[in-house]
């Protein structure tokens, strides 16, 4: 026995001197390409485009800004609107202290407070994912900065989700760190073909998002990051669910009619039902990744999004 704990020892270690190695060669493959704003002891990346009035993007858990840019998204944004895209706290470049949970409503107060310093007082905020329920909490607790919510492929509502117990371990304190550091990214490296292939069910995986890195996807702090946001899935949803109703500002709902990782009628559809005033279109053929297998319908969604709220001000 204590020579097979040795051997464990040492191939955790070999793992964890691996895995350090390909984070770091990662981020020095892919440097920042935008800016960085500090908002207290948080440091986060952003990309800026275009001029006009401005929309916000929140991508998803896993993801980053790349995931936008992409998809072609950024760029047409920017071509009618000022586009500001961030790297969620503990994505990509951005910083994300610990101590502290990362839930949608901090993530919420923590993108507000850095608009203010980018000198933006409203804003379209479009969300896909876990970045949709931050996007929601931006609305319900800074309803003066938002002014119109694009919610797509979200998850808004408690359910049963085994891949959120899966999550726990991960995003435990110092059990989390050894698994995130070792045996996690050679697992999530392995599976990351399936896990597209769920992702971006129905359709292909474009050609446009072998522009996305993996690798820092992959890096152990990106991997404990997500861990957390997926346990927080469900409790944080049964924290916002009752809500909704207090979104007062255009909301336009997106979904794919065939997402294999959320159930969009028990979550897209029945959100539509929670907020009368909101649209909903469900997007045929197409599954959970539909900013970048659907990005025309997006950005068409950011479009009635602005349209009904610059509607709602003339009439005011």
């Amino acid at each position: 026995m204590a020579t097979a704990s040795t051997i464990a020892i040492a191939a955790l270690a070999v793992a964890a001197l691996l895995n350090r190695r390909l984070s770091k060669k990662a981020e020095r493959d892919n440097p920042p390409t935008g800016r960085f704003v500090q908002v207290g002891d948080v440091r986060l990346h952003y990309l800026e485009r275009g001029t006009g009035d401005a929309v916000v993007l929140l991508h998803g858990n896993g993801s980053m800004v790349q995931d936008f840019e992409s998809s072609g998204l950024v760029d047409l944004t920017a071509k009618e609107f000022r586009v500001i895209a961030f790297d969620r706290p503990g994505f990509g470049h951005s910083d994300r202290p610990r101590g502290r949970l990362w839930t949608p409503d901090a993530q919420a107060d923590l993108i507000a407070r850095a608009l203010a310093k980018l000198g933006i007082a409203k804003a379209i905020v479009l969300g896909h994912s876990w970045g949709a329920s931050v996007a929601a909490a931006m609305g319900i607790k800074h309803p003066a900065l938002v002014r119109a919510l694009v919610l797509a492929s979200g998850y808004y509502y408690p359910s049963l989700r085994p891949d959120a117990v899966a999550s726990l371990a991960p995003a435990l304190p110092l059990v989390g760190d050894i698994i995130s550091h070792t045996v996690l990214p050679l697992v999530v490296r392995a599976i990351w073909p399936m896990v597209l292939r769920k992702a971006f069910g129905p359709q292909p995986v474009p050609e446009n998002f072998s522009a996305f890195p993996k690798e820092m996807a992959l890096r152990p702090s990106q991997l404990r990051a997500s861990a957390e946001e997926a346990a927080m899935m469900v409790p944080d949803a049964f924290t916002m669910r009752g809500q909704y109703a207090d979104l007062k500002m255009p909301v336009v709902i997106v979904a794919g009619d065939q997402d294999q990782m959320i159930d969009i009628e028990a979550q897209s559809a029945r959100l539509h039902s929670a907020v009368p005033h909101s649209s909903l279109h469900r997007i045929r053929e197409n599954g959970h990744m539909i900013q970048q297998t659907a990005t025309d319908r997006v950005m068409s969604a950011i479009r009635e999004a602005g349209s009904v709220s610059a509607s709602r001000a003339a009439a005011e």
